[in-house]
């Protein structure tokens, strides 16, 4: 099933589905679609919790984006839909999937559990970066709503763009974009399967050094045995600097 987002906003049809009180509970980069004619995204898969003979403790989704919550074993919620959108915001500001470098398996699923998430980058506008935080918080009671989210966002949007160097900003997004459109991702990061681990601890946010709080892919590439050496030579992480235009 597909919902329309209307102006060019993805929130919009997070809040089409959460308005009629209902959970997306797959909701990823691979199933938001560009619909060039109409110049508008649709949300597939809304609602599809997998095949019909997965395994009863079983989870469907796309590893990185599933709130840790979801991954221990408790049922999707609101929130959890909110999770997936702080990875979504995350991959905006870097131009890449979430955890590129990382098989989606049991120690993937076991650091997010433990509060990893990606590293944030360079030049992320510290507003942006503080409600994405927010958003994949461990704790789902304090991840904001969907309506406050794109409260925040829209008044940030007015904010960057009355700025001087909005323009400038917005022309190198739009070579991000241009550059990294034409990246040739391996189906296992834009795509859901059932995982099932066993039992998890109860998820947490990492509180140890910050410096360890995330996990950077682009120190990692070079010593993670699990990395395909396609990946290897198409990642690439642009520099974040102003993604709020819509």
């Amino acid at each position: 099933k597909l919902v329309p987002i209307s102006g060019g906003s993805r929130l919009n049809a997070l809040i089409k589905i959460h308005y009629e009180d209902a959970i997306h509970q797959d909701l990823h980069s691979g199933n938001i679609l560009n619909l060039q004619i109409d110049q508008r995204f649709d949300i597939s898969d809304f609602g599809f919790c997998g095949p019909a003979d997965k395994p009863t403790n079983s989870i469907y989704g796309n590893l990185p984006y599933i709130a840790p919550e979801v991954i221990a074993g408790k049922k999707t919620t609101f929130k959890s839909d909110i999770y997936s959108i702080a990875i979504l915001m995350w991959e905006i500001s870097s131009g890449q999937p979430p955890f590129i470098n990382y098989e989606h398996d049991y120690y993937l699923a076991m650091n997010i559990i433990n509060g990893i998430r990606p590293r944030i980058i360079s030049g992320t506008p510290l507003e942006y970066e503080s409600l994405m935080k927010q958003c994949w918080d461990a704790d789902p009671l304090k991840r904001p709503d969907i309506y406050t989210l794109l409260d925040k966002i829209s008044k940030m949007n007015r904010l960057y763009q009355n700025m001087p160097i909005a323009s400038a900003a917005n022309d190198d997004l739009e070579m991000n974009k241009t550059s990294s459109s034409g990246t040739s991702y391996t189906s296992r990061l834009l795509t859901s399967k059932v995982h099932q681990f066993g039992n998890f601890p109860e998820p947490r946010n990492a509180t140890e050094d910050p410096q360890n709080d995330y996990i950077d892919d682009d120190k990692e590439i070079h010593n993670n045995p699990n990395l395909h050496s396609e990946e290897q030579n198409e990642l690439e992480i642009p520099e974040g600097k102003e993604f709020f235009k819509r």
